[in-house]
């Protein structure tokens, strides 16, 4: 049976699965009492296991296999949760993720047995009381009685009783002219999958024949609820030795044996026979339960189990580009109607005409806002693994602390969502390794003796902030000071001039860090100029507060998308330009007399503030007008806090455009994000304005 084909659902699943074990645990260490939470954790290692074995990957199969082990003590009562058992725990999630990383690298789990963790399991399992000791050497024993079982079962088939409407089934069947078999499969001992394997063996059997009856029935086989033996009467026009191979060759099953049977009573129940047909294909229909156990839960609880999974569909995310590529040509082709309505007098005069781009215009902004929604995902599948990871950080690091979160539903573009995890999670691991300060000095301050860490994350027009920070020491500007003088980065003079926030810009500057040592946690000198850069990349922004004793706050900013957005297009020359919509503060006409200078650079005071202008032309590399005018367009932009005039010839107005990547034409220069096709099929340039402030 090939099932890389289910490869991809294989690795998405187990990363849920896991997901789930890891804040089950987690509440678990809190609540080791807690009975919901540790049902909970069997089911999805139960799952693990299935699936894995299903799979064919043994070494998490057999790794998933004992941690369930020991997770069934558990729910008995026999072993009691300690730090101890959650600590082995996270290291079998560690071990699975591991092996989950290699099959997603190659489709294969490695060579790595973890033979150390699953000693350790199995240590956990000795320690139980009552039987428990003795399940050690209870498979020998059943392995003896087995093998002695097996012994006789290979000479025959063991027979079933048959129900009348059963036995009708069957004479229906021989009557028709096939030959009627007996058979019992033998599945080996030190298999973790029966139900699976049984229904391999169903399906193997069908493809040469009719399944008329079995034994146990098809709910206690998908239950596990029987021994290493099932048996069934087959129908079928091969002989006996073609049957029995069909069965055998199925993997993790010893043996199928059996004879062809003649002697059937003559009572015949013809109404019931259809019926009886119907039930004996029973097993082949319940076959995919065996992939997801956690689907019988809703037995016992009719709203238990994941609802989620029946109310989600997995869209492979080039599908979802290739219809956002869809989209913008349609936005394209409205643009064109725009501008031969504005341009062809007759267009321009036609009401019909002007209707049909109306409509056309609702359309393409539906479907945009459609296919956005398609590809919005919340950023928690992101934010999830972060509380395990200040958990552990606070073993490594012997600092209490706690992370809290708040926002986990915020949602982004999943391409943004993909790419902002390591930056967050070098973030916290900055608040908790820098950040806060030991616990001696904590209680000294008067603080908490837990330090506290949190992510916050909400939507802000159309942008998603992400705040992450700490109740810890904040960031000593001093210091940093300090470090950039010895570096030769500035003199003392210019440091004793810069404001806090440019000493703290030092700090996104490449190999620039403030760790005394080296550690496994930070301070390698790859830092937040790393998070930075990742974060500009995807057309957002990094800021920082900090106050000394009190803590430090970053905020990211990142748009909401990445592939269509609104824009003001401008003029420069004869060049169009389009700049961000939510990168504008507003657009001022500003008379040249204006025009101030500080430091030799041009400035304009604008309602108390003073706005530094950047003259694209200038920047752009482009031919100055002879004489200036004496009136200056100004397109005032804002990054956080900070505003800069853009000067430009003129104003087209706004629209919405779809951003086109450059690819490694111009990649030196960060000046320009994209490029967008606008409706007369001429190519605008668009301004990066964090780059450019």
């Amino acid at each position: 049976m090939d099932v890389s084909q289910y490869l991809e659902i294989f690795i998405d699943e187990s990363g849920e699965h896991l997901q789930t074990l890891s804040d089950c645990i987690m509440v678990l260490e809190k609540e080791p009492d807690n009975k919901d939470t540790i049902n909970e954790i069997f089911r999805a290692a139960h799952s693990l296991k299935g699936m894995a074995g299903t799979m064919g990957f043994k070494r998490m199969q057999h790794l998933t296999h004992d941690m369930e082990n020991v997770f069934q003590e558990v729910r008995n009562d026999t072993i009691k949760v300690d730090s101890q058992m959650i600590d082995l725990l996270f290291k079998c999630l560690d071990a699975i993720e591991g092996y989950l990383d290699n099959i997603k690298a190659s489709s294969d789990e490695g060579e790595e047995d973890n033979e150390v963790i699953i000693k350790e399991l199995n240590n956990f399992l000795a320690k139980a009381e009552g039987k428990e000791p003795q399940t050690a050497e209870t498979p020998k024993e059943e392995s003896k009685k087995e093998a002695a079982a097996d012994d006789s079962d290979k000479r025959k088939y063991k027979k079933i009783d048959l129900t009348d409407s059963e036995r009708a089934a069957v004479m229906t069947a021989k009557d028709s002219g096939l030959h009627i078999y007996g058979i019992t499969v033998l599945i080996r001992n030190d298999c973790l999958l029966k139900a699976a394997r049984a229904f391999l063996v169903f399906r193997a059997l069908e493809e040469i024949g009719e399944i008329l009856v079995y034994r146990p029935s098809s709910q206690d086989i998908e239950d596990e609820k029987f021994e290493f033996d099932f048996s069934l009467y087959v129908g079928s026009l091969e002989p006996l030795d073609k049957v029995l191979f069909a069965g055998k060759n199925v993997s993790e099953i010893e043996d199928a044996v059996g004879e062809e049977l003649t002697d059937f009573s003559s009572k015949e129940e013809k109404e019931v026979t259809k019926p009886a047909a119907a039930a004996a294909t029973r097993p082949v229909e319940t076959k995919p339960e065996v992939k997801k156990p956690e689907a019988q839960a809703p037995a016992k609880k009719p709203a238990g189990g994941k609802p989620a999974t029946s109310r989600t569909v997995r869209v492979d995310i080039e599908k979802l580009d290739a219809l956002m590529n869809q989209v913008s040509e349609l936005i394209i082709a409205k643009n064109s109607l725009v501008s031969i309505s504005s341009t062809e007098e007759g267009g321009f005069n036609n009401q019909g005409f002007h209707e049909q781009i109306e409509y056309l215009e609702r359309i393409t902004t539906s479907l945009h806002e459609s296919v956005m929604k398609v590809r919005m995902v919340p950023i928690e599948s992101v934010v999830n693994k972060f509380p395990r990871m200040i958990r552990d950080l606070s073993r490594t690091l012997n600092k209490k602390m706690e992370l809290v979160m708040t926002g986990e539903d915020t949602e982004l573009d999943r391409t943004v969502v993909d790419q902002i995890g390591d930056p967050l999670q070098h973030l916290l691991r900055n608040s908790a390794d820098h950040g806060l300060e030991d616990t001696e000095v904590r209680i000294q301050r008067g603080k908490p003796e837990v330090g506290s860490i949190f992510l916050n994350a909400y939507q802000e027009g159309n942008n998603v902030i992400i705040q992450v920070g700490d109740d810890g020491n904040g960031i000593d500007t001093e210091a940093v000071k300090s470090k950039a003088i010895k570096r030769g980065i500035v003199t003392q003079e210019q440091a004793d001039a810069m404001s806090q926030k440019e000493i703290i810009d030092f700090l996104f500057m490449p190999s620039f860090s403030m760790a005394n040592k080296i550690t496994d946690i930070s301070g390698r000198g790859v830092g937040l100029d790393v998070v930075k850069s990742n974060i500009e990349q995807l057309g957002g922004d990094v800021e920082v507060r900090t106050k000394l004793g009190v803590g430090t706050t970053f905020t990211v900013r990142l748009p909401l998308t990445l592939a269509i957005i609104q824009a003001l297009m401008v003029i420069v020359r004869d060049e169009k330009y389009a700049i961000a919509l939510a990168s504008i503060a507003n657009i001022e006409s500003v008379p040249v007399t204006d025009i101030k200078y500080v430091e030799a650079k041009e400035v304009i005071h604008l309602r108390g503030c003073v706005i530094p202008l950047i003259r694209l032309d200038k920047l752009l590399d482009i031919e100055p007008k002879e004489e200036d005018p004496e009136e200056l367009t100004v397109v005032i932009v804002k990054r956080g806090d900070s505003q800069v005039g853009l000067v430009v010839d003129d104003l087209m107005g706004q629209q919405e455009i779809v951003i086109k990547s450059l690819g490694k034409y111009i990649n030196g220069n960060k000046l320009i994000s994209g490029a967008t096709i606008l409706g007369d099929g001429e190519v605008a340039l668009i301004l990066d304005v964090n780059t450019l402030m």
